[in-house]
């Protein structure tokens, strides 16, 4: 079959898909489908969306979200919904068929813009409306305790040097991988000649390390900070633009590679909904990234705060959306 027949057939799955999920979101809250203008308090009753399957990134910040909301009274009924697939964009694509539904948001990030880019999806952020960026977190590059490797010097000079190491991460095209063909490319090493094996998540990695069948993993640090702690795997270095508080672990930067890789998490809002939608939805998210009950939620995901909306936010996603771009280009993906 073509590649132009595959993306046909894409395209078309995505479209019936959608049709799909307009009727799965609407048993879900229980609502007929119609404008947000018709919901009035938008408070009331929202749907979260998380673009993955339970127990996911985005299923933990849409839960995390949706718990915060109900503690805090921001919302009178809040529930979550998965629609899991492609880096997100099986729910993204559903979603853009939702016109005009203002009491719905779909939760986005860093893995969506990868999976937009790398599934060359027919759907993309111009489908949506752009409501937040609410948080993010980093990733760590860690080894095996038992390792040789002390320093992220160590690793970059052998592997200048011409030596081969196996990496493993998320899946291909996520900020895992981007992470290490930012530290390639940082470092004048070839992205493609990385040789990356996709799992799918950090204990995943993990097991690869201790069993010696990978070298290096990158990962988000709160998916592996407890085996951090306890001493199985060596942290070398965060993706962070500065030290984090309360974590020990020197940033990628002040060792002289610099690399920050964001894996940011926010929200978006239908197509088709008023300005005054949006900033109704936009007042919600702010109101319950206030509450005490979001701030323990940052603490105990180790999640940085870094409100963003507006003219702020969309520059934010074009250069995402172009960074990503360049390093999948350079990992031939």
């Amino acid at each position: 079959m073509t590649q132009d027949s595959h993306l046909t057939r894409r395209r078309f799955g995505y479209l019936a898909y959608g049709v799909l999920a307009v009727a799965a979101v609407s048993t879900a809250t229980g609502f007929s489908i119609k404008k947000g203008a018709a919901a009035g308090d938008l408070s009331a009753n929202l749907t979260l969306i998380a673009p993955a399957g339970a127990g996911g990134g985005w299923d933990g910040f849409a839960r995390e979200t949706q718990q915060a909301m109900r503690l805090s009274g921001v919302t009178n009924n809040a529930q979550v919904l998965n629609i899991p697939g492609a880096g997100g964009t099986i729910g993204l694509g559903k979603f853009a068929t939702m016109d005009g539904r203002a009491d719905t948001v779909l939760a986005t990030g860093s893995a969506m813009t990868g999976g937009i880019a790398l599934n060359k999806s027919p759907v993309g952020y111009k489908d949506a409306t752009l409501l937040a960026r609410v948080a993010e977190d980093y990733d760590v590059l860690i080894t095996a305790n038992d390792s040789s490797y002390q320093s992220m010097d160590q690793l970059v000079g052998d592997w200048k040097s011409g030596k081969k190491f196996k990496w493993t991460g998320g899946s291909a095209g996520s900020i895992d991988h981007l992470t290490v063909a930012q530290i390639a490319r940082v470092n004048d090493i070839d992205p493609g000649t990385i040789t990356y094996i996709p799992k799918s998540g950090g204990g995943e990695a993990i097991a690869t390390l201790l069993s010696h069948t990978t070298d290096f993993a990158c990962t988000g640090y709160n998916e592996v900070s407890d085996q951090v702690e306890a001493g199985r795997v060596r942290a070398l270095g965060l993706a962070a633009p500065k030290r984090i508080a309360g974590i020990d672990i020197p940033t990628m930067t002040e060792q002289g590679h610099k690399v920050t890789m964001t894996n940011w998490r926010g929200y978006l809002g239908a197509p088709g909904i008023s300005e005054d939608e949006r900033a109704q939805l936009i007042d919600i998210l702010d109101a319950t990234r206030k509450s005490e009950a979001w701030q323990d939620a940052l603490k105990r995901n180790q999640w940085t705060d870094v409100w963003l909306t507006g003219p702020e936010f969309e520059s934010f996603i074009a250069a995402d959306q172009k960074q990503t771009d360049e390093i999948l280009k350079e990992l031939g993906l």
